[in-house]
């Protein structure tokens, strides 16, 4: 395959794995990515490039295999993010720099990651998160960790392009790039501040919001009014909009949910969605929601952001 050929004959010219895995295989993802999010790829076609850059970190990896000589981390996938390659990207960024990595890919449970690190022992837990909407489990993993006292790097976007999500949660350090992983494993991870019980939540309202999703969910359906083929995936997302909001207040920071629903808001647009069904969502949440002060307000900002009068 020329993509693999390509990965393969820069390793044999000097380039490191991070330079290949990070610079060549996870841009391009990117542009992937940004393809499937503005409507010019489809799922497929998304799908089909994503399975190319499989190959390549598969054939990378092949060609590398250093002795580990720091130490044992884990790599795991956020419960319920199935998007698993940036991930793998880090893994092998990680064990390339000397670590022994356990990958357990997408979806890990909290109980059964748990379960693994009383077994093994690792001295660190590699924590990868796509979406913000995933943030409130991403807590839960974070402080089952914290209790088993091993720390947590997190890692993604799901913890904000900057990373200030990752404390709130109780996450030990944040990095954007693989490269940041490897480099804070040498940091001072152990530090008592990074294990043991989590920060406290910024507030418990977010339960009552996550109790509530189904109710969401029914309401905005019966108010958007689609065609069947496309109701089921107006679902999931309402569903989603729901847990950013819900992580919002879990975090304490309504931007969270201003960014997120600015997001939503231009997948529905490119998947030919009408643009009042962001306000459609909005409007449900803060219906089902009313008796709670802070789900309004951060709903209210939400709003507030779709300065473009043609969203309206």
């Amino acid at each position: 395959m020329a993509a693999t050929r390509v990965a393969t004959d820069l390793l044999a010219a000097g380039a490191s794995v991070a330079d290949v895995l990070v610079d060549l295989v996870a841009a391009a993802q990117r542009e992937v990515g940004l393809r499937w999010l503005t409507g010019r790829w489809s799922v497929a076609q998304e799908h089909a490039a994503t399975h190319v850059s499989e190959q390549v970190v598969d054939a990378v990896a092949a060609r590398t295999g250093r002795r580990a000589r720091r130490g044992h981390v884990v790599m795991a996938c956020v419960e319920g993010e199935w998007h698993a390659l940036a991930a793998r990207i880090v893994a092998e960024v990680v064990r390339d720099a000397g670590w022994r990595v356990t990958f357990l890919g997408a979806s890990v449970p909290s109980r059964h990651l748990v379960s693994y690190l009383h077994q093994s022992g690792p001295d660190a837990v590699l924590l990868s998160c796509v979406q913000p909407s995933r943030l409130v489990r991403a807590a839960r993993m974070v402080e089952a960790c914290r209790t088993a006292g091993v720390p947590v790097v997190a890692g993604g976007p799901g913890f904000g392009t900057d990373g200030r999500w990752a404390a709130p949660v109780g996450a030990a350090a944040w990095g954007a790039t693989a490269r940041d992983a490897a480099r804070l494993l040498d940091g001072p991870l152990h530090a008592a501040a990074h294990t043991g019980p989590p920060p406290p939540a910024g507030a418990d309202e977010y339960v009552a919001v996550l109790h509530r999703r189904p109710d969401i969910v029914r309401l905005a359906v019966v108010e958007a009014d689609l065609p069947e083929e496309r109701a089921e995936d107006f679902a999931t997302a309402v569903a989603h909009l729901v847990d950013a909001l819900a992580a919002a207040i879990r975090v304490g920071d309504p931007q969270l949910l201003v960014d997120f629903a600015g997001w939503q808001g231009e997948v529905l647009a490119a998947r030919g969605g009408r643009r009042p069904l962001l306000d459609v969502v909005l409007d449900s949440c803060a219906r089902v929601l009313a008796e709670h002060p802070r789900s309004g307000d951060y709903l209210r900002l939400a709003r507030a952001a779709r300065t473009d009068p043609a969203e309206r």
